[in-house]
């Protein structure tokens, strides 16, 4: 951006083209990976058993990898929705969701056969953040196909704003806070050798989450045309959350 002619005249290094490259590399093939390999390995340790399914893990992963190789394709080639942290195309988008549902079947078959009856709380904060994501991510990329490599939202204007932004903020939300949240609630006391603090400080902190943040998008969108109202949920919902953010640090202090 600062010397645009380092671009050497090619379409294929514009910031527009390189900086989501950069994000859903950072978001879906680094952090992605890591909260699927921690999530599946923290849920056989602290539910004492081993995977519901041991070739669909493997399915999991190698779709996941596919669904990355596809972005590292298509988004340099301008192939995109325009829409942040969701620029993929439908049928890209489409293996994305098979794959999740995949890896959700996964991890809830996994603690349907455990062998203890509690459900440790990391594994809470690992389901919040598959289910959630799920949901938003789907709602967010409705849209209809124009061809193969081209589709249009089924929302539009500020509709179109509002829904993007409750997906563009759970998607740090859920993907990057409750999922590394779930990490921290099994390798902090593991390795500090001790037992979590408070396990009711534990819960509140995981229903204060869900509460709170799932509302908070849309501060994204202060001074805009959507309504002030949305505007202002945003506002003290992102105040808010200092409430969870304190009962995570006691917790595991």
């Amino acid at each position: 951006m600062y010397w645009p002619v380092l671009n050497f005249d090619s379409q294929y290094f514009q910031f527009g083209r390189l900086r989501p490259l950069h994000t859903s590399g950072v978001i879906y093939g680094f952090v992605v990976n890591i909260l699927m390999g921690t999530s599946l390995y923290i849920v056989q340790r602290t539910c004492q058993c081993v995977l519901f399914n041991k070739s669909l893990s493997w399915m999991v992963f190698w779709g996941w990898q596919l669904v990355l190789l596809l972005a590292l394709i298509s988004l340099p080639l301008g192939y995109t929705t325009s829409k942040e942290y969701a620029e993929l195309e439908w049928p890209i988008d489409l293996l994305i969701v098979l794959v999740w549902v995949l890896y959700g079947v996964l991890f809830f078959g996994t603690i349907a056969k455990r062998k203890v009856q509690h459900i440790f709380v990391a594994n809470w904060f690992f389901a919040a953040f598959i289910i959630v994501i799920a949901m938003i991510f789907i709602v967010n990329n409705l849209a209809m196909p124009a061809s193969l490599m081209k589709s249009y939202s089924v929302f539009a204007g500020a509709q179109d704003a509002i829904v993007q932004w409750w997906w563009g903020h759970n998607a740090v939300g859920f993907l990057l806070t409750a999922g590394v949240i779930g990490m921290n609630y099994y390798f902090i006391p593991k390795v500090a050798d001790r037992p979590i603090y408070s396990y009711r400080l534990s819960i509140i902190h995981f229903w204060g989450l869900v509460g709170f943040y799932t509302w908070a998008g849309t501060h994204h969108l202060i001074y805009s045309s959507v309504p002030v109202w949305v505007q202002n949920i945003g506002i003290v919902m992102s105040l808010i959350l200092w409430l969870p953010s304190w009962q995570g640090r006691s917790t595991v202090r």
